[in-house]
């Protein structure tokens, strides 16, 4: 992994969750990470230093249930190596689709989380596929969810790569988190 003293905030989450498209969104760009409908495409840790200030990190799905164990055992090994004592990470968002049910992957991963006091800020994508009165529902189950989680920060933001919604609010949230890190 390279070595850096930039601020990084990684984007965890289920594969196929819209990981790549929301680094895509926040930063304004439509191909800066690779998107892709085939869940499990990314198998890898990925960088992108924006303007030497702040690092996004576009990690590997979890969950995707069609790839090969020992192949879901690499890329979740990769995943909590980088998040195992890099002091220049600070944050995870935690990308939880608005259209699903929690899954059993999801409520691990939070749990993983809070036992390694990595502090992670959950975000509802895919928000424009959902209705008003469902999305009410899923955005209470998911404050209630994030309350009983200590490393969860309290505030939720629910988005949609597609027509932007929730964009501007999350991309201000996340700028304050960009700070020089002194290592020394």
């Amino acid at each position: 992994m390279p070595p850096t003293a930039l601020p990084e905030i990684a984007f965890a989450g289920r594969s196929n969750v819209g990981k790549s498209s929301l680094v895509n969104a926040l930063t304004g760009q439509k191909a800066l990470a690779r998107a892709s409908n085939t869940p499990g495409r990314t198998k890898q840790l990925n960088f992108f230093e924006l303007d030497g200030r702040l690092t996004l990190v576009d990690m590997p799905g979890y969950g995707y249930a069609q790839a090969a164990k020992a192949v879901k055992k690499d890329w979740q090994g990769l995943m909590f190596d980088f998040l195992r004592g890099r002091p220049t990470l600070r944050r995870v968002v935690l990308l939880l689709d608005a259209r699903i049910p929690f899954k059993d992957s999801d409520h691990t991963v939070m749990r993983l989380l809070d036992k390694a006091a990595v502090t992670y800020q959950i975000v509802l994508t895919k928000a424009d596929s959902v209705k008003p009165a469902a999305l009410e529902t899923k955005q209470a189950l998911t404050q209630a969810l994030i309350a009983k989680h200590a490393a969860a920060f309290p505030v939720l933001f629910t988005t949609s790569s597609e027509t932007g919604l929730g964009m501007e609010a999350l991309r201000a949230s996340l700028a304050e988190l960009v700070e020089p890190i002194d290592l020394g």
